[in-house]
Parts: structure tokens; sequence; C-alpha cells
């Protein structure tokens, strides 16, 4: 049984208006997943996404293919 619990943080380009994700990449290897919560609800739900999703969607956003 693992006691492993994520590590939470919120990214340094994060303005700090309270519309911020936090990320828990320490499970990324042990688990194979990036769990993703809203940081203004850290006892509310967290998604589990694939170490590959993620990947994929922080190679879509540094390559400007999520702009607006």
């Amino acid at each position: 049984m693992t006691t492993e619990h994520p590590q939470w943080f919120t990214s340094s380009y994060s303005n700090n208006g309270g519309n911020c994700v936090e990320v828990a990449r320490n499970l990324a290897v042990s688990r194979g997943v990036v769990p993703v919560r809203d940081s203004k609800d850290p006892s509310g739900p967290a998604l589990a996404v694939p170490v590959v999703a993620f990947s994929s969607f922080i190679a879509g956003v540094k390559d400007g293919k999520l702009d607006a």
C-alpha cells in the first residue's frame, strides 16, 4: 500500500487572482497521473489526468495551439 500524497503547487505564472489550478506532478511516475484541482476549493474534487494527456496539453499550450 502506498502512502504517497499529492504535493500541490500553483504555477509561478499565476497572477494570484484566485482563478488558478494546482497540479501535483509528484504522482506522475508512481501512479501515471497528474492530479489537477481548483485552488479555491482545495478539499473539493481533483481530476486525475493521465501523464501522456497532460504532456500533450502542456505542449499545445507552449506551441500556442490553444490560444483564443
